[in-house]
């Protein structure tokens, strides 16, 4: 009779040869046994604790690995697979390679007990296609196995079959009979389930010849169990009741409650078939009883585990709830740090731009003050300037009015002489008088005069014109010369002109400049 598929799953895992070293040196017979143990779980989460503060990062993947594993046999499945998640998680970061494929396999083992075929398929190609990389027979030949397990509960027994002699290839590359065993028992019950008895008793012996080879005593238990099974299906009941008894005898030695109920069926199976029921009804009953105290015994070890896991969580909430209080106090530290830094930093910003700001204003006082002195300069300059310019002016003014004077005195006294009756001089000197008399119209010294004069009065002219564009050359000496606020007797002697001719300029200016009666002429001129 064929174990339950949970039984199954368990030696598949356990005959896994690629798996990670267990914690603590547990021997690999009991470790499953062991694992079941509240202490032993706490251990490992002790363990994998100080794994993680002392960055161990490997130790703590194979820690969460177990872990995982004592929850998946335990039923706790969602547990299982959190455990398992970080445990790749922490393998892939690391680079612990062979630790991810051995986890990924587990996980493929947990998704199909989930009813999850083809996530289960996904994590076993995943870590099919790390062990190639690492050219690893017995992690290739592992993983074709639980594939062709997988392929098996579909009934797709092709796959199955192409799958488990790709299995078998890769451990006899590498000499491993006890991989052998198990891929020749998972042969044998395909063999079975197609009911091809003699093949399938063929691989059971094989499997139990190397699995004694190698002492492999609990894995016999079952292969008995199905050498047993084939040999009542086909009628060979005394053949078979010898080979259940020996899983029976080697269950009860070993303390494996679940063969040793099995075993009991097995035998109550044969002898019903043999026609002693009283014996097969003793039997049922031993293996009703050695289940019930199964499932008292796992029932209190599940009742166990969930106060170990509800500890567990409990502890942890308390260490997050702490960790929580630290990160807040250490928040309000690093806050408060913070804001005197921060505070510190705008008090020192906010000192340098008042100093920044005073320097600034500092130094545009004393851009004022060297503008404004250099200003007060210029206009000093220009006042200077002015002055003598003004001085010059007025020095050549006088020195024309000087010279007109005089040539007004030789103008007089040449005229005397032409009234005088000498006639031999008078043509020369009626000449005389006449080029004298035309250099008071075409003086050179004006064009001088007006030079100095528009350097002093700047723009005079131009607005003047604003007022009247037509006035003559003369005009503009008179204008000059009033601007000058001078007198009408120079006036008339700079132009060399009579004071009643002075007073017809003047009437004809006022006429030109357009100029109300009774409208001073100088106050006109003086306010351009």
């Amino acid at each position: 009779m064929k174990i339950p598929s949970l039984i199954i799953s368990l030696f598949i895992i356990i005959q896994n040869p690629g798996r990670a070293q267990i914690p603590n040196n547990i021997p690999l017979e009991h470790s499953f046994r062991d694992t079941l143990e509240d202490a032993h779980f706490l251990a490992m989460k002790d363990s994998l604790s100080s794994a993680m503060e002392n960055k161990q990062p490997v130790a703590a993947g194979e820690y969460l690995r177990e872990m995982g594993r004592v929850c998946f046999h335990m039923g706790h499945y969602p547990q299982a697979l959190d455990y398992l998640l970080q445990a790749a998680k922490i393998c892939e970061a690391a680079g612990a390679h062979r630790l991810l494929a051995e986890v990924l396999n587990d996980m493929g083992t947990l998704y199909y007990y989930t009813r999850q075929p083809l996530i289960a398929r996904d994590r076993y190609d995943q870590a099919l296609t790390i062990y190639k990389k690492l050219n690893d027979p017995n992690g290739m030949a592992y993983t074709f196995g639980v594939i062709g397990h997988l392929y098996e509960k579909q009934q797709r027994y092709d796959s199955a079959f192409f799958f488990q002699d790709k299995a078998l290839q890769y451990y006899g590359l590498d000499q491993n009979e006890a991989g052998m065993a198990k891929i020749y028992e998972n042969l044998g019950s395909i063999h079975e389930d197609l009911e091809h008895f003699d093949s399938a008793y063929h691989y059971f012996k094989k499997s139990l010849d190397l699995g004694l080879l190698h002492g492999d005593t609990l894995s016999s238990i079952e292969t008995y169990n199905n050498l047993g099974d084939i040999l009542r299906k086909t009628g060979q009941y005394r053949a078979g009741l010898t080979m259940t008894q020996k899983a029976l005898d080697i269950a009860l030695a070993k303390n494996e409650g679940y063969q040793v109920s099995s075993a009991y069926r097995d035998l109550a199976k044969a002898y019903h078939l043999l026609g002693k029921d009283d014996s097969a009804f003793i039997l049922l009953e031993q293996a009703r009883s050695q289940l019930l105290d199964i499932y008292s015994q796992d029932g209190g070890k599940q009742l166990a585990f969930l106060q170990t896991m509800f500890d567990i969580g409990k502890k942890n909430t308390e260490i997050e709830q702490l960790r929580n209080t630290r990160k807040s106090i250490l928040f309000f530290i690093i806050g408060g740090i913070l804001i005197v830094l921060l505070a510190t930093v705008i008090i020192s910003r906010q000192r340098l731009r008042i100093k920044h700001t005073a320097l600034l204003r500092q130094q545009e006082q004393q851009r004022y003050r060297s503008q404004t002195d250099l200003l007060q300069l210029k206009e000093e300059s220009l006042k200077q300037e002015l002055e003598v310019r003004s001085k010059v002016l007025n020095t050549h003014t006088l020195h024309i009015i000087q010279k007109n004077q005089l040539l007004e005195d030789i103008h007089g006294k040449i005229h005397e002489m032409i009234k005088d009756e000498r006639r031999d001089q008078k043509k020369q000197l009626k000449q005389l008088q006449q080029l004298i008399h035309h250099n008071f119209n075409h003086d050179q010294h004006w064009e001088e005069f007006r030079g100095i004069f528009e350097q002093i009065h700047e723009s005079f002219f131009d607005k003047l014109k604003l007022h009247c564009d037509h006035l003559t050359a003369n005009d503009l000496r008179l204008i000059a010369l009033l601007k000058m606020n001078m007198s009408s007797t120079d006036i008339a002697t700079l132009l060399g002109i009579s004071p009643d001719s002075l007073r017809v300029l003047r009437y004809r200016l006022r006429k030109k400049l357009q100029l109300q009666q009774g409208e001073n002429l100088v106050l006109f001129i003086q306010s351009l």
